[in-house]
């Protein structure tokens, strides 16, 4: 295996600070923009821990990783002439935002390819493990797998997962709860299958790669659904999540039928290119430059046409480096890479809030190179971001959520054509998880046409914006208020069942009528990614 990045003690409590000075403004993210805002004196800012450095030589790293790998022979030992080998990575849902070239899976699929060549294996597919996803355009997976492997394989031998091609999936069996295991045809049928994965957050990895993303409608909603989703008290603490004890066993079925050779990696969290670097440090650490930056930044973004700000955001690529690659079989690697996740992002948290304050990005992993129309907005606060936590919600039960986002009525039509419907059609009937689920769910994902703007166009599959729905139910069942400061749109507030405020401060007094009029208020202060373990 190879080892960890070096990586510096850090005492990340020092990350909880109280807010003293009245006068002090705070960065949140706005969407394609930013805030400035006060804190009320009191209030508790947990930020992220500093980026930790990345291997020297990433090449290296990869070849130690796939020749010492854990509970399994070396990769160049497990191949031969004549073998069928397919290699499947994730989508562009990771990492967020999209990586600076070269990507680190095609870094790792180039060396991979170099050993398969070496022993005479010509027999190579290659596939993106989309799911339910849109299909990847080919520019997309250019950046994803490396010229070089895009040259030699696209179209016909480097292609999207079809979860919904009749004749290229198999069913593998059923798991003791009886979910239904139907994978790519290809996967099954292949002699190896080596799995490329990118893990951001804790959530991401082991058996939820495969069985998310190389399988069909049938298999996915045994854990996209509203009870597994409600018995998953944080989707970032696998041991306390429904959601990945069902992908487990659907990971053994997998298993016993399909020789796999996990290949997992860490990115640090250098979210920014260099001259944005200063947002992931407090405001207090900036230097006078870093200030002008930021304020020449925020008000040319507010000049700019909708449009426009997006491009700019959107066309950012992060330069990640890598803190850990772990490769072999799925348990042990998956072991070693959450501790490398937790190493980099986990901040010591005491005490729940009753108010939690955030800012909401621009980008969530279902609108790369798109729009992140309400829906997203919802998964991406209540379904990810309140999730970011072990042990308990940082917000208490019944407590308030206070965002900060335009929250306006744009969609991507191309990429989103069945959340519109749902929007429009089904969350004026109804919001509730349970009822949406017995009431629309199957003919979102049978209707024909949805099914066809996902395998021919870039569309998410009909039933995507339900899921996304469902992922958020926990959260939504937990609050008892959200306030979004700066919407611009009273109807898509309404729709989601938010309530607007138009600055922070009437926010906090809105709050109060549900928590109190002295709440203990904590903000989160991203990006980049972190994560808290509350006690």
């Amino acid at each position: 295996m190879s080892p960890s990045a070096p990586m510096p003690e850090m005492d990340n409590a020092s990350l909880v600070r109280l807010v003293e000075d009245p006068k002090q403004r705070y960065v949140f993210y706005y969407g394609e923009g930013f805030r400035h805002e006060r804190l009320p004196v009191g209030s508790r800012v947990i930020y992220p821990p500093p980026s930790f450095p990345g291997f020297a030589d990433p090449d290296a790293a990869i070849e130690e990783a796939l020749e010492n790998p854990l509970d399994q022979p070396p990769l160049s030992a497990q191949l031969k002439p004549g073998m069928k080998v397919t290699i499947a990575f994730d989508d562009i849902s990771l990492p967020l935002p999209p990586m600076k070239s070269p990507d680190i899976r095609g870094r790792i699929i180039e060396k991979v390819l170099d050993k398969l060549a070496a022993h005479g294996i010509d027999d190579i597919h290659l596939i993106a493990a989309l799911g339910l996803h849109r299909r990847m355009t080919p520019s997309e997976l250019r950046h994803a797998v490396g010229k070089r492997a895009f040259k030699e394989f696209h179209p016909d031998r480097l292609y999207n997962h079809d979860a919904e091609d009749p004749d290229n999936v198999v069913t593998l069996g059923t798991t003791s709860a009886g979910e239904e295991v139907v994978i790519n045809r290809r996967v099954a049928e292949s002699d190896l299958l080596i799995y490329v994965n990118i893990n951001l957050v804790s959530m991401d990895g082991g058996h939820k790669s495969i069985s998310t993303g190389l399988v069909t409608y049938k298999t996915i909603k045994g854990h996209h659904n509203v009870h597994t989703l409600m018995h998953s008290t944080s989707y970032m603490d696998p041991d306390h999540s429904a959601l990945h004890d069902s992908c487990a066993r659907m990971g053994g079925v997998v298993e016993e039928a399909v020789n796999v050779f996990k290949i997992e990696t860490t990115l640090n969290s250098n979210t920014f290119p260099s001259v944005l670097r200063h947002l992931q440090r407090p405001e207090w650490d900036w230097n006078p430059l870093d200030s002008a930056i930021f304020h020449g930044n925020r008000l040319g973004s507010g000049l700019m046409p909708f449009e426009m700000r997006r491009r700019v955001f959107q066309s950012m690529k992060a330069p990640y480096g890598l803190t850990g690659i772990y490769a072999g079989a799925t348990d042990p690697v998956h072991k070693k890479t959450l501790e490398n996740v937790f190493r980099q992002q986990v901040v010591p948290v005491q005490g729940q809030a009753d108010i939690m304050i955030a800012g909401v990005p621009y980008l969530g992993p279902y609108n790369v190179n798109s729009t992140l129309n309400p829906i997203l907005v919802h998964v991406l606060t209540l379904g990810y971001l309140f999730n970011l936590y072990r042990g308990k919600p940082v917000v208490r039960k019944g407590g308030v959520m206070i965002l900060m986002h335009p929250l306006e009525k744009r969609f991507n039509a191309t990429h989103h054509p069945s959340y519109i419907d749902f929007f429009n059609e089904v969350l004026p009937e109804t919001r509730d998880a349970g009822e949406i689920e017995s009431r629309f769910e199957e003919s979102y994902a049978t209707n024909p046409r949805y099914i066809e703007q996902y395998r021919r166009g870039n569309a998410y599959h009909g039933v995507h914006p339900m899921y996304m729905w469902y992922w958020a139910c926990y959260g939504q069942a937990h609050l008892g208020k959200v306030i979004v400061v700066g919407a611009k749109d009273r109807q898509v507030a309404a729709t989601l069942g938010y309530e607007i405020a138009p600055n922070l401060q009437a926010a906090l007094e809105m709050a109060g009528d549900t928590v109190g009029q002295s709440p203990q208020i904590t903000t989160y202060h991203w990006p980049p990614i972190f994560m808290c373990d509350v006690t």
